[in-house]
C-alpha cells in the first residue's frame, strides 16, 4: 500500500516520476474499499477523485481522509449520525479548504463516534469501527475511521477532532501518532460543533515529522472563527529537531505509580512498566525527567467535569437539529410532534443521554451546582497543569490503561480503578494545551502510547520533545501488524 509510506516519501516519488497522482489515488481507493470490508472504517468513499498539480508543497498530489464531522462542500457529511445521515453542506471547513490549497486530496470520509460523543468507535451510524491490530477491539474514538486507516496504512495522515481524547486515545489504540495542537490554532470553522470550549481540529499519522508538516497545512487565523489566532510565525516542520538537551519533563506520581491500583490487570502492569522504561530514554536524550504531585482528590474530579460541561455545551450545540432545518424530516401533525419525532428516532441511546445530562445540569435550579462549579473545579485543574508548566517544558503520561480493550467489554462506562488514567488527557482540553500521543511499544502484541502535553503556544517545544522520543525508539511509521513485540 502506497499509503504506508510517510509524506516526504511519497512526495519525493511523485517529484521524480516514480508515480503519478493518479496511482495514489487509485491505490487510496481500492485499499479503502478493502479496509471497509475488513473494519468498517469509512462512511463515504469517493470512487471519482481527479488528480491535483504537484508542486513545492509536501502534500500536494497526495490523498488523505477525513473525519465525518467536518463540513465537506458536496460531499456527504454526516457527524456518523441517522439525524444527518443525508446531510451534503454547501461549504467546506476551513481547515480542510486550507488542505485543498496546498494540493491534497479528499478521497474518502470517515466513521467516527455519533456527533464524537463516545470514547469507543461503536456508536456511528453506519456501525463498529474494527481495530486492524486485532478486528475482536476498538479503535477507541470519537476519530475511530481516522485511526484506523491511517494505522491500515491505507493513507499517511486523517483528519480528526478532540473533545477529551478523541485523536490521541485512537492514536494509541491503534499504534500511530495523534496530535491536537494549541485551541485555536486550527479554525474550527465548518467542524460539526460538540462542545465548543473543549474542541480542537488535529491529526492522525504515523510519524511526529508527518503531524508537524499536516499542521502547519491546516492552521492558520480565520475571520469565521473567533477563537483562532495568528499563527503564521510558527512553522512546525521546518524547527522540528531531535536535540532536546536542556529540556525538562515531569510526570505525575499519583497517574502512573502502579502502586495505586491495588487490582491492576497484568496488562496494566506491563503498561506502567513499558511506560517509566520509555520516559527513561529522556535522560539519554539530556532531558530532565522527575517525578511531581497532584492532589488525587482533584484528579478524581476529571470525568465528572467532563461529562458536565462536555454534556451542557452539547445540548446548546445540537439544539439546531431538529429535523426542519435541515436532516430527514419526520412525519407528524404539528412541528413539536416533528421534532420529537426527529430527535426521538434519530439519536442513539448515547447520545440522548448526554443531552438528558446536559439538559439537567443547565436547568436554572441546577446550573450553579452542576455546571458552574464544573468550570470551577475545571480552572483548578487547568491552574494545576499551568503550574507545572511554569517548571516544566512539558507533562509526559501514558495512554490509558493499557491496549485497545475487546469491542464486547467497550461499554461507554468508566471503571472506578483507572478511572483517571482514562480521563487525564482530557485536561488537555480543559486548558487548551498542545498534546501529542506517539506509539511506545507493545503489551500482549498491541500497540500502546505515551502522551506530551506542554503549555498553549508551545507546539513547537512539544513536537520536539515527541520528535526526540520518537527517534529513540522502534515505532515509527509501523503499519498495523507490521511490528512485533519487542
Amino acid at each position: 500500500m502506497l499509503g504506508s509510506k510517510s509524506i516526504k516519501e511519497l512526495h519525493d516519488m511523485l517529484i521524480n516520476g516514480e508515480i503519478t497522482c493518479q496511482e495514489l489515488i487509485d491505490d487510496a481507493i481500492k485499499n479503502s474499499h478493502k479496509l471497509q470490508d475488513e473494519c468498517n472504517a469509512f462512511v463515504t468513499i469517493l470512487d471519482s477523485v481527479k488528480p491535483t498539480d504537484v508542486n513545492d508543497s509536501l502534500l500536494s498530489g497526495i490523498p488523505y481522509t477525513c473525519k465525518d464531522n467536518y463540513s465537506t462542500k458536496d460531499i456527504l457529511s454526516t457527524g456518523s449520525s441517522n439525524t444527518l445521515k443525508d446531510y451534503v453542506p454547501f461549504f467546506t471547513a476551513t481547515a480542510i479548504k486550507n488542505l485543498e490549497n496546498k494540493g491534497a486530496i479528499l478521497t474518502s470520509k470517515t466513521v467516527m463516534d455519533e456527533f464524537g460523543m463516545g470514547g469507543t468507535g461503536t456508536t456511528g451510524h453506519t456501525g463498529i469501527v474494527l481495530n486492524p491490530w486485532d478486528n475482536k477491539r476498538i479503535c477507541a474514538g470519537s476519530s475511530a475511521g481516522s485511526a484506523c486507516a491511517v494505522a491500515a496504512g491505507v493513507y499517511p495522515y486523517a483528519t480528526g477532532s478532540d473533545t477529551g481524547d478523541s485523536i490521541r486515545k485512537p492514536a494509541a489504540y491503534c499504534g500511530i501518532v495523534g496530535y491536537k495542537p494549541t485551541y485555536g490554532m486550527i479554525s474550527r470553522y465548518g467542524l460539526f460543533p460538540f462542545a465548543s470550549s473543549l474542541d480542537h481540529c488535529g491529526c492522525l499519522t504515523r510519524t511526529v515529522e508527518d503531524a508537524a508538516i499536516v499542521t502547519d497545512a491546516m492552521k492558520g487565523i480565520d475571520e469565521n472563527d473567533m477563537t483562532s489566532w495568528d499563527s503564521s510565525d510558527i512553522h512546525l516542520y521546518d524547527n522540528l529537531t531531535d536535540d532536546v538537551k536542556g529540556k525538562k519533563v515531569c510526570y505525575i506520581k499519583e497517574i502512573c505509580n502502579l502502586d495505586n491500583y491495588p487490582n491492576a490487570s497484568d496488562e496494566l502492569k506491563e503498561h506502567l512498566a513499558n511506560f517509566h522504561n520509555i520516559i527513561n530514554k529522556y535522560k539519554e536524550l539530556g532531558v530532565e525527567v522527575t517525578e511531581v504531585s497532584v492532589d488525587h482528590t482533584l484528579l478524581n474530579a476529571l470525568a465528572s467535569v467532563y461529562v458536565v460541561i462536555s454534556c451542557a455545551e452539547a445540548t446548546s450545540n445540537m439544539s439546531n437539529l431538529t429535523g426542519i432545518i435541515f436532516g430527514p424530516r419526520a412525519k407528524a401533525d404539528n412541528y413539536i410532534d416533528m421534532m420529537k419525532e426527529y430527535r426521538t428516532k434519530g439519536f442513539s441511546p448515547l447520545i440522548k443521554r448526554r443531552f438528558v445530562i446536559g439538559s439537567y445540569v443547565l436547568q436554572a435550579e441546577n446550573k450553579d451546582r452542576y455546571f458552574h462549579n464544573a468550570q470551577r473545579v475545571r480552572r483548578l485543574l487547568v491552574d494545576a497543569w499551568k503550574n507545572l508548566f511554569k517548571d516544566y517544558d512539558a507533562v509526559v503520561l501514558p495512554v490509558g490503561s493499557g491496549p485497545a480493550k475487546l469491542i464486547e467489554n467497550s461499554k461507554d462506562q468508566l471503571d472506578n480503578n483507572t478511572q483517571i488514567l482514562e480521563e487525564h488527557l482530557q485536561i488537555g482540553n480543559f486548558g487548551g494545551f498542545p498534546s501529542i500521543t506517539i506509539p511506545d511499544g507493545f503489551v500482549n502484541n498491541l500497540p500502546v502510547g505515551i502522551n506530551i502535553t506542554g503549555n498553549c503556544y508551545n507546539d513547537q517545544t512539544v513536537l520536539n520533545l515527541a520528535y526526540a522520543l520518537e527517534s529513540k525508539m522502534n515505532y515509527k511509521g509501523q503499519v498495523a501488524g507490521g511490528v512485533n513485540n519487542g
